[in-house]
């Protein structure tokens, strides 16, 4: 008889202790994004939170999770991109924190300096609005473009003013950019995907953002769930101490913290 209550004594105390765990998904980019989720798991765990890492490829399905309650948050994009998304699909998402800074690089296998570049060469460039914005200001900060609007953060070729070298503009997928890289004579490649290729942003890249970039990585959730107790702890422990030394150590430099 004694047997039979501790069994069920015990059958209690471990169904409050999983009832007290709560659950949060997050969609993520592999890397840094996904690894930097997985590094924190343990510290959520400590404080009750499941923590489940989905990692995605691409910049559009995980905010479309996120929008529709399938997820609880995403960890991949920045703030512009953000807002474009937004405008453009209806969608109703809100940034909740920033984290880190990804400088956004431009690449050859080609040539080893900006210099060598050749009239009618071919440069890939993000086909979203905001990265390949992104990527053409780049380009003109390295003097190699001129646009009619030089601030405009959503600028595509045809806002190109002067181009000198008569340079030939590719608008491709940000994911594919890598594995074109010895199809094209520079490819401007988010430092996500960089890093997935094995590329080192500090070293291999011939122009790279500063890390005064506004480019911010933020987490995204939907706008019922920004007062969320769990998402709000993801959100101190993305922006704690030891997150700031593990960006530091584990991409000296191709990642940059924002807190």
């Amino acid at each position: 008889m004694n047997l039979k209550k501790t069994l069920v004594a015990l059958t209690a105390l471990t169904a409050a202790t999983f009832t007290q765990a709560e659950e949060i998904s997050v969609a993520a980019t592999p890397v840094p994004h996904a690894e930097i989720l997985e590094h924190i798991k343990p510290t959520l765990k400590e404080q009750g939170i499941d923590l489940t890492v989905r990692v995605f490829t691409d910049y559009v399905q995980p905010n479309i999770q996120v929008d529709q309650k399938r997820m609880d948050a995403n960890f991949f994009q920045h703030l512009p991109y953000l807002k474009e998304f937004n405008e453009g699909r209806g969608t109703s998402l809100v940034s909740i924190q920033g984290v880190h800074i990804e400088p956004f690089g431009a690449y050859s296998s080609r040539i080893e300096s900006l210099d060598e570049l050749e009239e009618g060469d071919v440069v890939a460039i993000p086909n979203d609005p905001t990265n390949g914005g992104r990527a053409l200001l780049l380009l003109q900060e390295a003097g190699l473009i001129k646009l009619k609007d030089e601030s405009k953060i959503t600028a595509t070729p045809r806002d190109i003013a002067e181009n000198p070298k008569n340079l030939d503009f590719k608008e491709l997928e940000a994911a594919t950019l890598p594995r074109i890289l010895n199809q094209v004579d520079l490819a401007l490649i988010n430092t996500n995907y960089a890093l997935e290729a094995g590329l080192n942003p500090a070293e291999d890249a011939l122009i790279i953002e500063g890390a005064n970039s506004p480019y911010v990585n933020i987490l995204v959730v939907h706008k019922d769930n920004q007062n969320n107790p769990a998402l709000q702890k993801l959100s101190e422990a993305l922006t704690s101490e030891d997150v700031r030394e593990f960006i530091k150590t584990e991409y000296e430099g191709a990642v940059v913290p924002a807190f």
